[in-house]
């Protein structure tokens, strides 16, 4: 009997970004410990863990958010104050800004009865708010001046987390917990019912499905590690002023970072934004200083048109075809 062809394990189909991760991961070692390189994987990360908190939301949580600025600098916020003004450990204030930004997405609630557009400009009215208010509340925040002493990141065990290499493995162990999480969410019950929502929110609500409470959970899930993200860059770079913090490029950057990459996948977010990053730091600001966002720009275009589900998808068809040749071949 003939043997029936087998699709690709879902392992063998990602096999090539996860090259590219375990690249990224070596990289220092590749690179040397230059700090101007180092620097801006940092910062590829910082923007890898924000297109992960985003991916979350648009692909499980079917919406699309203009807004996690707002996550990002009330988790920077959060974390730099707790930390100077409490006395809180650095590396426990981290994750309780993660809370706390997760606690400020329960303003946004009423923005999850609209849906598409309405629900992404909704939230992006309130990272303008969230902006505003760091802004004004100058006796807590700095106001417009900022803030500017606060503790960075300590050294544990020997390892100082403040350099470098230790801030770039601390970036990379929160981007690899975040994946983790993403997966193990839309592994479980709440992922499977979630898709369900995404092809019918009325068929499931019959069936008992309370799609508002699934997104709010997803709402939280996302605005906590936005926060993390947040505060992680906040002690890494060691200031913060609102225009910065709550910087519209928060926003855009990991919608981005996640289209190009293919948002539908957990490693397509996070491999698309190093790759964004580094094109735009290493080769757009070379060959246009001021604007050179609108390489950007042009390179989502062509990955859309090229390949609509980003590069996860564009990886997929081409290890599928290769996998289809090889079973014609036999």
């Amino acid at each position: 009997m003939p043997a029936t062809p087998a699709s690709p394990p879902v392992s063998a189909r990602n096999l090539g970004l996860l090259a590219g991760l375990a690249l990224i991961a070596i990289a220092p070692l590749l690179l040397g410990t230059g700090n101007y390189m180092l620097g801006l994987l940092i910062s590829a990360l910082i923007l890898a863990g924000l297109a992960l908190s985003w991916a979350l939301l648009g692909n499980l949580g079917g919406m699309v958010s203009f807004g996690h600025a707002a996550f990002f600098g009330v988790g920077s916020y959060a974390s730099a104050l707790m930390a100077a003004k409490l006395g809180v450990p650095v590396l426990l204030a981290i994750p309780l800004a993660g809370a706390i930004a997760a606690l400020s997405a329960l303003a946004m609630l009423p923005a999850l009865r609209l849906s598409g557009p309405y629900f992404a400009l909704a939230i992006l009215a309130y990272a303008q708010i969230f902006r505003i208010l760091a802004t004004e509340a100058s006796w807590l925040t700095g106001g417009a001046a900022g803030l500017q002493r606060y503790p960075g990141l300590p050294t544990v065990l020997g390892l100082d987390f403040s350099s470098r290499a230790g801030s770039y493995t601390l970036v990379l162990l929160a981007v690899a917990i975040s994946a983790a999480v993403y997966v193990a969410v839309r592994r479980s019950y709440v992922g499977t019912a979630l898709r369900a929502i995404a092809e019918s929110e009325d068929a499931t609500r019959v069936v008992g499905v309370n799609s508002f409470v699934l997104k709010i959970w997803m709402l939280l899930l996302s605005a906590f590690i936005a926060g993390v993200f947040g505060a992680l860059n906040a002690h890494i770079i060691g200031f913060l002023e609102p225009d910065y913090a709550f910087s519209g490029i928060w926003s855009v950057m990991p919608i981005i970072a996640a289209v190009f990459g293919g948002y539908r996948s957990v490693l397509g977010p996070v491999f698309g934004a190093v790759v964004i990053y580094l094109f735009d730091q290493l080769v757009a600001k070379s060959l246009i200083p001021v604007g050179h966002q609108i390489l950007l720009g042009f390179l989502l275009a062509i990955m859309v048109l090229v390949a609509p589900n980003g590069m996860s998808g564009l990886v997929t068809r081409l290890t599928g075809r290769r996998a289809g040749g090889q079973h014609a071949a036999a």
